[in-house]
């Protein structure tokens, strides 16, 4: 069922490749025959976990609305009526089409910033700088006539009006904070209603800069480039996989694409910087999250990767009432970034 998922996605984003944009040269998944999910669970058992397919997925993505993001929501737009083809076309082994639903939030979180500026040598020093941002604060986007804060896959004109909520603007936060807004995005009490028990998370996450989560709204940063700037206070990716482990009860309940800056890079879109944090996330989160990247100049092969995951993870999907097994500690992400 995979490979014909596959086979069927490869000439549909050919085409959208060829119309959007230059071909990626990287980003591709050559990992079909590895296992999909690793829950990240102690297991001492040679026998197989038990999974049952899930029929359902909470999709929500997370777009940067900074003022570097002009190309990129454009080429989502463009590419997500393919997105949408395909998962309609998707069937679960027992011949039922995928009942999937959508939503949007922003890397923008609100909060009081001071930027400490930098001090040259033989110079006067120069005061901080009060830069408050405002954001969605994980809220899902609800525009172009929609009726509720995501579209489902029966909604009339679903693709092309969740094209045109991607249109997020780029007058949001400068200082981007994308595994924050995940975290949020996922819990009852931002969006009440959206997330089903049975149903896989998936979350994509695009963005050309590097995450500064925080859960104070109150902080001094040197800038968006706190993975090496000696910004403290920062949120530990593990702190975040945790809380969503939470939410959906199990590692293998939700799965991540992340589509930044592999490194810092200048392509068809413009600049991006190297999502270190983000890496850390992906690393630390185990194979239900995938990497892929922004540099590449068109998100089609991006997107194909996330839905192969996705696919991968709603295949291995753990049964609801099964007891999750506690989760084996990990290492990446605790870096001294705190």
């Amino acid at each position: 069922m995979r490979r014909s998922f596959v086979r069927h996605l490869a000439p549909s984003l050919m085409l959208v490749a060829a119309a959007c944009g230059p071909a990626a040269t990287g980003g591709g998944d050559d990992d079909d025959d590895q296992p999909a999910i690793d829950a990240g669970f102690d297991n001492d058992s040679t026998t197989p976990p038990v999974t049952e397919e899930c029929r359902k997925m909470d999709l929500i993505f997370v777009i940067d609305d900074s003022g570097s993001m002009e190309e990129e929501q454009t080429n989502l737009a463009s590419n997500f009526p393919m997105f949408a083809s395909l998962l309609n076309s998707y069937t679960i082994s027992t011949g039922e089409t995928l009942d999937y639903r959508a939503a949007i939030t922003t890397t923008g979180i609100t909060a009081n910033i001071t930027i400490a500026a930098p001090q040259i040598p033989g110079f006067p020093p120069f005061p901080p700088i009060q830069q408050p941002q405002t954001g969605l604060d994980g809220k899902f986007k609800q525009a172009c006539g929609m009726t509720r804060p995501w579209l489902e896959r029966t909604d009339p004109n679903m693709a092309t009006t969740f094209a045109c909520n991607a249109d997020v603007g780029t007058s949001g936060p400068a200082i981007e904070m994308p595994l924050r807004a995940s975290e949020l995005a996922a819990t009852l009490a931002t969006n009440p209603g959206f997330l089903r028990e049975d149903a896989l998370l998936g979350i994509v996450i695009l963005t050309d800069e590097d995450d500064c989560s925080r859960t104070s709204t109150t902080f001094t940063t040197a800038g968006d480039n706190c993975a090496t700037n000696g910004d403290t206070g920062l949120e530990m990716p593990s702190e975040i996989i945790a809380t969503l482990d939470q939410v959906k009860g199990e590692r293998g309940r939700w799965a991540a694409a992340i589509i930044a800056g592999q490194t810092s890079c200048s392509s068809s879109f413009g600049m991006a910087e190297e999502g270190i944090r983000l890496k850390q996330f992906q690393q630390a989160a185990g194979t239900n999250v995938i990497y892929g990247d922004i540099c590449a100049g068109n998100l089609a092969p991006a997107l194909q990767q996330a839905l192969e995951s996705f696919q991968a993870a709603c295949e291995n999907f753990p049964p609801i009432g099964r007891q999750a097994p506690p989760p084996a500690p990990t290492s990446a992400g605790s870096s001294s970034l705190n």
